[in-house]
């Protein structure tokens, strides 16, 4: 038993928001400053009644829509959110009742910016396992809540959004191979150090982040498990199709294909439209890939996450 993605959809909230229209509100930044650095120059700001579980709704519609699936079809839904609904219940059980899906598996993953990645490996498993046929994979999130609007080395990075995968069981290979890591030595470098007590917010309750570090750690890393992934399904990094690394910053992008020996046209690139949209801009980044027509059946795709915590993983894909 195999497992392969057989629907992919995307959602994004509200207009773009630019760069300048970020300085006409107050921001102490501008276009060049901001896209010098990090190659982004729109995201989309989530409205202040949309919640992570909204988005993730209509991602999953067009996902769902897209598998000629029904939600009732479903028997397990993982949420990666770093931003849910509430503390609890979980925002994929939110989700499966918005959906009208009754009775399936539902839970959440946080793993931050590798929590797509994380999701769609758990859902291959439990899919391989014969426990599980049909199953929702989505990254959402609404970052624009948790940023530090004062801090212009955070705040221009995020957006907002959501993205969705239908996984089925297949008597052919779908998903060759998987890796996932983490180093909880490492959680000081992005964090949003803060909780909930007593009804109060104890420490601070917004992102931050030491960006060199990250960008030295998450190139190294993102490197090595797309070679791990590589080896594991007997595939050379050269034979790859298109690589979608997580939509941080430009840098990081070219940097983690010039350490494959890639060319940047083998990279599926969004964080320029989209910016940083944490667990949903690996399957922001397929969607639109798979729309437009760049990624087609007979291809190898890598997917790969690097987040807070730290964690990182890959997964390697045949479409």
């Amino acid at each position: 038993m195999f497992s392969r993605i057989t629907g992919i959809g995307g959602f994004l909230p509200g207009e773009p928001v630019s760069n300048d229209d970020l300085a006409r509100r107050g921001i102490d930044t501008s276009d060049q400053w901001v896209t010098s650095r990090t190659g982004i120059r729109f995201r989309h700001l989530a409205e202040g009644g949309q919640s992570a579980s909204d988005l993730a709704l209509e991602a999953s519609r067009r996902a769902l829509a897209a598998a000629g699936l029904a939600a009732s079809d479903l028997d397990l839904i993982v949420v990666a959110t770093s931003t849910p609904d509430f503390i609890f219940p979980s925002t994929a059980c939110l989700l499966q009742s918005k959906l009208g899906n009754h009775g399936a598996t539902a839970f959440d993953i946080q793993a931050v910016c590798s929590g797509f990645v994380y999701a769609l490996t758990i859902a291959d498993k439990f899919v391989r396992s014969g426990s599980h046929r049909r199953a929702l994979v989505v990254g959402a999130e609404v970052f624009s809540r948790i940023l530090d609007w004062s801090d212009r080395a955070t705040c221009v990075l995020f957006g907002d959004g959501a993205g969705a995968v239908v996984v089925e069981a297949s008597e052919t290979p779908g998903i060759l191979s998987s890796a996932l890591h983490a180093d909880g030595a490492h959680h000081g470098i992005l964090s949003v150090p803060g909780s909930i007590c007593g009804g109060k917010v104890i420490g601070d309750p917004f992102l931050r982040m030491d960006g060199q570090a990250v960008f030295k750690f998450a190139v190294r890393v993102l490197a090595e498990v797309a070679d791990e992934c590589c080896q594991a399904a007997g595939v050379a990094p050269a034979d790859l199709d298109w690589l979608i690394p997580h939509q941080a910053n430009i840098r990081i992008l070219e940097a983690t294909a010039k350490r494959m020996k890639l060319p940047m046209e083998k990279v599926v690139v969004t964080v320029d439209r989209h910016g940083n949209t944490s667990a949903a801009s690996v399957p922001l980044a397929l969607d639109e890939a798979v729309r437009d027509g760049r990624i087609v059946t007979g291809q190898k795709v890598m997917l790969e996450g690097v987040g807070g915590g730290f964690t990182w993983g890959a997964v390697l894909l045949a479409f």
